[in-house]
């Protein structure tokens, strides 16, 4: 469980980072964030976080480490997290989908050396999603609230659920210790506030409320991954903003 959260504990700290309570903050209210002032309050601590460590933390590593590693190193963790995703396109009865799946982890797995190149996207067999939270909305449970989660940042009262399940999911997590699980995915949250420094930077300097405009991007996110829209959804890990003008973002390999 562990591995999963911690990636996530570490992205939403940051995005924490830049919560602002432009003059708009009343007006943005929405009807399916009835919480808003604690999660507004929620925020605000969240920011301390990543302004003390988190933030600096991924501009050492992109620093110390050269783009060519940072990449193998988002491979193989990417990898280990296909087991998780199986597991929920099984469940939410996407198997072809779970075909796709099993196959991107063999091939990345043997020919990709451990995971550490993406030779399955070469092959034409694009990463797909699976997420618990995304499999109970499969089997019609609604969205809940909006909750920003302390240090754990953005979710919905089911993806809250859905995210502690997911720890339990990825077989891989099983084989690995205690102490496999946290550096896992201590790296992997590094790795992921790094992909994301400019993004927030950005998102942050062009909202007057920072805290409406990150919930209407999660959302969108959200939506693009429940297949509410017509966004694949793909490579959501990495924050942008659906709502300004798309960035090239350089697929892993």
């Amino acid at each position: 469980m562990i591995r999963r959260i911690l990636p996530l504990v570490l992205l939403a700290a940051s995005l924490g980072a830049c919560a602002t309570r432009g003059p708009g903050a009343e007006a943005a209210a929405s009807p399916g964030d009835p919480l808003e002032p604690t999660n507004r309050q929620v925020l605000d601590v969240n920011m301390a976080v990543d302004d003390a460590v988190l933030k600096p933390v991924a501009q050492g590593y992109r620093a110390a480490v050269p783009e060519y590693a940072r990449t193998r190193i988002r491979n193989v963790l990417d990898n280990m997290a296909e087991p998780r995703i199986f597991a929920n396109n099984v469940l939410q009865g996407r198997f072809l989908d779970a075909g796709h799946t099993t196959m991107r982890f063999f091939f990345n797995s043997t020919v990709g050396v451990a995971g550490l190149y993406d030779v399955a996207t070469d092959f034409g067999i694009a990463r797909r999603t699976g997420d618990f939270g995304q499999t109970l909305y499969s089997w019609g449970l609604d969205d809940g609230a909006y909750l920003m989660l302390p240090i754990a940042g953005p979710s919905n009262v089911r993806d809250t659920v859905g995210l502690v399940a997911d720890g339990f999911l990825n077989p891989i997590s099983w084989a690995l210790p205690f102490s496999g699980n946290v550096a896992r995915a201590g790296v992997g949250g590094v790795d992921l506030r790094e992909q994301n420094i400019e993004s927030l930077d950005a998102l942050r300097s062009g909202s007057l409320d920072f805290y409406a405009r990150l919930r209407s991007v999660w959302e969108q996110r959200r939506d693009a991954e429940l297949g509410r829209t017509g966004d694949t959804g793909d490579r959501l890990d990495v924050l942008e903003d659906p709502g300004s003008v798309p960035s090239t973002v350089p697929a892993a390999r």
